[in-house]
């Protein structure tokens, strides 16, 4: 296990040193990408790996530096896709619109849950955010006038650009995620590499020791959370308006292992 965090060191140096050419090379292939993938198919898991890329960003913030372990990010996904998915079919609301709306109520969820629970820590905090995973989609299952309960919301409308329905045979699908991807990437490394990153990596290593330098730790906790809990809407509304179907069956216990995973 040393080994290979030595290995992943090592890399992650050698990359920092030559930014300048990697990124721009990075950046291309993923521009490129869809023009050599030689079906939809393909194409359709490469966007749902960026979909998991944007998950995985936004937990890491919580535990990564933050180090409180949530197991109830998959509430704040389906917050984000319900809302989306509703506001589309029900009120006509064009995507652009309905997942940042989605997203503010997940953030809005996470600033509500962080609140009374980001105090506790350990095992305390992950049962806690567990529960309320499990509180979210069990209102998703029984608040059949709003969600359709166990039917699912179903024609859920894609996401129109100037005119333009983004689906995957035009592309556009996958280039709405990498938008959304490099918007999560950068919003959360610049976080990072500020002065709440380097708050919230205290609290992590040693929270007294944080909160003697005179760091905000509950604050900061909670900020780390509903930052968290934005992009995973955001995240949630994509997957609705790209799948065009969710159920509360999209959004179970396993959903939270597998974007911790």
């Amino acid at each position: 296990m040393k080994g290979i965090s030595t290995l992943f060191s090592k890399i992650r140096t050698y990359v920092d040193r030559r930014k300048k050419i990697f990124l721009p090379a990075a950046a291309a292939v993923l521009l490129l990408l869809p023009l050599v993938v030689p079906s939809q198919y393909i194409l359709r898991i490469i966007t749902m790996i960026g979909v998991y890329s944007v998950l995985a960003l936004s937990l890491n913030l919580v535990t990564g530096y933050t180090g409180q372990v949530s197991l109830g990010h998959a509430a704040f996904y389906a917050i984000g896709a319900y809302t989306s998915a509703i506001l589309s079919t029900k009120l006509g609301f064009n995507f652009f619109l309905s997942a940042p709306l989605g997203a503010v109520l997940a953030g809005m969820a996470g600033l509500l849950l962080g609140l009374p629970t980001l105090r506790l820590s350990g095992s305390y905090l992950s049962i806690t955010t567990m529960g309320f995973a499990e509180v979210v989609r069990m209102l998703a299952l029984n608040w059949e006038s709003l969600t359709n309960g166990p039917m699912g919301i179903q024609r859920i409308p894609r996401p129109i650009f100037f005119g333009v329905a983004l689906n995957l045979y035009n592309k556009g699908l996958y280039y709405l995620m990498l938008a959304i991807l490099g918007l999560a990437t950068y919003s959360i490394a610049a976080i990072v590499k500020s002065r709440y990153g380097r708050a919230l990596t205290a609290i992590r290593d040693d929270e007294l020791a944080a909160t003697m330098m005179g760091v905000r730790t509950m604050r900061m906790k909670v900020f780390a959370f509903v930052v968290s809990a934005f992009f995973c809407g955001l995240a949630g509304a994509f997957y609705a308006h790209m799948i065009n179907y969710i159920d509360p069956n999209s959004f179970t216990f396993d959903t939270s292992i597998v974007i911790l995973s």
